[in-house]
């Protein structure tokens, strides 16, 4: 059966056992812990970390998981996004190393999923981040099935700051490209933590990929997004994506969530459906966040019923 949880990201103030707690309280089944190294944030939803992996030890394993126990919740995946294709060989490494300890955390915890982004030099084309694609993530790829991992890769253009256009930050965007990828690193633990929203304003088919890689389907986000006809009218599809584009909390968006349960489902999709809050209209404070958690689970628990 699906579990139904959010990511930890919404909630950066809170420590590991407030949000583990309110997790159980609210009536949610599991979390995606955010594992970024400690400092400061490089962007919004960035340098959360509510698991240290870099200090992590035998016994804080053991306390995390007695801690999700205790409140009848479970960690649905580790999460940690940065761009490990940057054009900065140094911050690239960084990044590389810190996917390692997050996925040798994910062991420690027993767990079966990390999920990341690919990444991408977004001065160049695809064709030519392709090489260095493959020099960075095979060896990666093959660390997570030898330590029994999953990995997770969100499909997110990373198109939303002006430093990021016109190429975005990550090369998983499409279905093109996801075939691509599958092809030159087929080991079965590569795959998707699959987004319908980010399907939405690049406008193409939000329930055709389901189908089509539902085998490398590893774990998935719920967000929502809407298009402004009128602004997008305006600017074009050239234009920066905030110009008519916003994400919102599933159910106040385009996406028809009906439709995408019942296609998930009959993909046999049977893992963890995670809310992903990247609305602003619930950001100005700890309690409209915790508000906006509230209020996916009511309207999510129609299409995933707890058990």
């Amino acid at each position: 059966m699906l579990s139904l949880g959010f990511v930890s990201a919404i909630l950066p103030d809170l420590t590991l056992e407030e949000v583990v707690a309110f997790a159980g309280q609210s009536g949610y089944d599991c979390i995606e812990l955010m594992c970024w190294p400690k400092g400061k944030a490089e962007r919004r939803y960035a340098g959360v970390t509510h698991v240290d992996v870099v200090n992590l030890s035998n016994d804080d394993a053991h306390r995390i998981l007695d801690l999700f126990g205790k409140n009848g919740v479970s960690i649905s995946g580790l999460g940690y996004y940065p761009n490990p294709l940057t054009p900065d060989t140094a911050e690239s490494e960084t990044y590389t190393e810190h996917i390692r300890k997050v996925i040798k955390a994910a062991k420690a915890l027993k767990l079966g999923v990390v999920n990341t982004f690919i990444g991408r030099d977004w001065t160049k084309s695809v064709d030519d981040n392709w090489p260095r694609f493959l020099a960075v993530w095979k060896p990666i790829i093959q660390f997570a099935e030898d330590n029994g991992i999953n990995i997770g890769i969100e499909n997110c253009p990373m198109l939303f700051t002006k430093d990021e256009w016109p190429g975005g930050k990550n090369l998983a965007t499409t279905p093109k490209i996801w075939r691509r990828m599958f092809e030159d690193i087929p080991n079965a633990n590569f795959g998707l933590n699959y987004d319908p929203s980010h399907m939405i304003w690049q406008h193409m088919d939000y329930l055709k990929p389901l189908r089509e890689f539902a085998s490398r389907l590893h774990h998935i986000h719920l967000k929502d997004a809407r298009i402004d006809r009128d602004k997008l009218d305006q600017a074009g599809i050239l234009a920066h994506p905030n110009e008519y584009h916003t994400p919102k909390l599933p159910g106040m968006g385009d996406v028809n969530w009906g439709k995408f349960f019942s296609v998930l489902t009959e993909c046999g999709y049977s893992g963890p459906v995670c809310v992903e809050v990247e609305d602003r209209a619930y950001e100005s404070s700890e309690q409209r966040r915790k508000a906006s958690l509230v209020q996916c689970h009511s309207y999510l628990r129609q299409f995933v019923p707890k058990l």
